[in-house]
């Protein structure tokens, strides 16, 4: 302990690192982050380095702020009741105040064969296992890459772009999140690039094998490399020290992102589960909902009452390889609209928000505070409207 009040962040992604940089803030708290790597993921990127055309890492020098003491190991277990977070290497670290923000990663195949024969892309250490792979693989070689959200639409079109024979295998729909009117502008651009889209209830991928991916509907398709991208999971950290989580794993907070377990830990990002309602996974979530869990903790600190979520929403932004790109925009509600701006003007606009969450994060760094957001109202609705319901089943 630091004599000060020590916050310790699980997790140095989008949303542990706007968290840790919006704590020092106040010179009273000594901030500790723990993160496996010493250097930050910019999982939006993922694809291109799977592609070939970034590295998808930045320096945590460029994005976290000095007073922030970054512990490099893994937590393998929070002690609530000592207040204390156990290390792979073997020590602990205490703290007064928790921001659990572990993210996400890739999840159970639950598919014979997918675990064994096809590679994921959820985290830094996948990308760059599969990178050599598809290097040391002919160009002409069929690819398969399953799952048609965005990180399967971003990686088919960037191998595409560069010449490879790719077969994207969507189950029900390309793009669950788009409007009908994205979603076509989606499928134009991947049948320009030549990537072969398969959806519908026929397209869901029963089997991988080393050389290839059974179809519901029977159908064997030849493949060289499978890229699985087809649901992500959280890691079980808080289920495996005693904290409650939902179906998933998320840890259970109430709407300021408070464990309903202790009021000492607070959630942030991909892994928390406020009132069993969470938020879409993204780095725009991500990093708004690590900037409300530090507000959280200020505000406890201040004596004072911390506030309810209220987090609204742009849209969603997907490239399609390098000089393609969609921005579908949504309501406040994170409901996707009619509009949405494509081609060209897509990938700049895509660009530039990658760009922009790195400088949110460098901006936080340097002035704590500084990240605001917009408001969306219709979750309280929806969350009163649920108690309701849950009253009525009673």
């Amino acid at each position: 302990m630091t004599g000060k009040t020590d916050v310790v962040v699980i997790g140095g992604g989008y949303a542990g690192v706007l968290a840790a940089n919006r704590l020092t803030g106040r010179d009273d708290v000594a901030v500790t982050l723990i993160n496996p790597r010493g250097i930050f993921v910019e999982r939006i990127r993922l694809h291109q380095l799977v592609g070939g055309s970034d590295d998808a890492v930045v320096d945590y020098r460029e994005v976290l702020a000095e007073g922030v003491r970054l512990v490099v190991d893994t937590a393998t277990r929070i002690d609530a009741a000592e207040r204390s977070v156990a290390l792979a290497t073997g020590g602990t670290v205490g703290y007064d105040y928790l921001i659990y923000a572990v993210g996400s990663g890739s999840a159970d195949p639950g598919v014979p064969g997918a675990a064994e024969f096809a590679y994921p892309i959820a985290s830094l250490e996948e990308a760059q296992r599969l990178r050599p792979v598809l290097d040391a693989t002919p160009g002409t070689a069929p690819v398969t890459v399953v799952g048609a959200g965005p990180t399967g639409i971003e990686t088919a079109a960037e191998l595409a772009e560069a010449g490879r024979t790719v077969t994207l295998v969507c189950g029900a729909v390309l793009g669950p999140y788009l409007h009908p009117r994205g979603r076509r502008a989606v499928a134009r651009r991947l049948a320009k690039l030549g990537v072969t889209v398969l959806e519908g209830r026929d397209a869901t991928a029963t089997a991988v094998t080393r050389d290839g991916v059974q179809l519901s509907d029977g159908r064997g398709l030849p493949s060289a490399v499978t890229i699985w991208t087809a649901g992500f999971g959280v890691p079980d950290l808080a289920a495996r020290s005693g904290l409650r989580t939902d179906a998933l794993g998320r840890l259970l907070t109430d709407e300021t992102l408070t464990s309903v377990d202790d009021v000492r830990i607070v959630a942030a990002g991909d892994a928390a589960a406020p009132s069993d309602l969470p938020f879409r996974m993204s780095c725009q979530a991500a990093t708004r909902i690590g900037a409300h869990a530090a507000d959280t903790v200020l505000r406890r600190l201040a004596g004072e009452q911390p506030a309810p979520i209220n987090l609204g929403f742009f849209g969603q932004c997907v490239s399609l390889g390098r000089r393609g790109g969609i921005f579908q925009f949504a309501a406040r509600d994170d409901t996707a609209s009619r509009f949405h701006l494509a081609g060209r003007p897509g990938a700049t606009l895509k660009e530039l928000v990658c760009k922009h969450t790195i400088k949110h994060l460098a901006d936080e760094a340097r002035v704590p505070g500084s990240l605001t957001w917009v408001r969306d109202d219709k979750r309280q609705e929806l969350l009163r409207d649920r108690h309701g319901e849950a009253l009525g089943r009673r």
